[in-house]
């Protein structure tokens, strides 16, 4: 049998529930470094006033979500072995953690999510994309992080986002080619450890090379012809 509430008492209102969804992406036009901007939609579910969000973004490449050409499934054996190990091999893959802080708003707000990305070919998640001829990327967004608001009597409260709280959506793989040629244009960035380094530039300078262009295709030439 439930008690009677005391005179006076309030009962709390329940913890706002906020819902996300990706509208669209794009490349960010004057970052430093190679930025994807996801234009993300976040609601409040009884429409009511949010004062900020601390958000914590795990963003996933969803990879059994599509399809792959031959010549992709050749650049990515690398990833994910050869072509007829990959009911076993292909799974989804991390590609970054990022935070944000969502600004006041009522009802629901569309936020700038900024997801810089690398072009570093040492990581999974640049190889898999530089992999990719066309078509999407499939993209888990995970949400997590804390919520403020007010009580109905202005007191302040906070609230955790719901552990359950996540976006899909499918990014345009040409839309990752415009920001990386926007950056690095007819070019491509790869890292050495210091001494191969060394020993590439010692062959340059023998050789009398103009560019590390020349080096390398005069190596690739000398492979081919063994």
């Amino acid at each position: 049998m439930a008690l009677p509430a005391r005179p006076g008492a309030t009962t709390a209102a329940p913890s706002p529930e906020l819902e996300f969804a990706i509208q669209s992406a794009h490349a960010l036009k004057y970052a430093v470094v190679p930025t994807l901007g996801f234009d993300l939609r976040i609601g409040r579910l009884d429409g009511g006033a949010v004062r900020s969000v601390a958000l914590n973004v795990q963003l996933r490449i969803a990879a059994t979500k599509r399809s792959y050409a031959a010549g992709e499934q050749e650049r990515l054996v690398e990833i994910f072995g050869l072509p007829e190990q990959w009911a076993h091999t292909v799974r989804s893959l991390l590609w970054t953690n990022t935070t944000a802080n969502v600004p006041p708003f009522t009802g629901s707000t569309v936020f700038e999510l900024a997801v810089p990305c690398t072009y570093d070919f040492e990581v999974t998640t640049a190889k898999y994309l530089q992999g990719l001829e066309d078509g999407e990327v499939p993209l888990e967004f995970l949400f997590s992080g804390t919520i403020f608001y007010a009580e109905p009597d202005g007191r302040l409260q906070v609230a955790s986002i719901s552990w359950d709280r996540e976006a899909e959506y499918r990014l345009p793989v040409a839309v990752w080619r415009e920001m990386m040629d926007r950056h690095f244009g007819d070019s491509a960035w790869l890292r050495l450890r210091r001494d191969s380094f060394e020993r590439l530039y010692a062959y340059k300078a023998r050789n009398v090379l103009a560019s590390w262009e020349d080096a390398v295709d005069a190596l690739l030439l000398e492979a081919e012809t063994e």
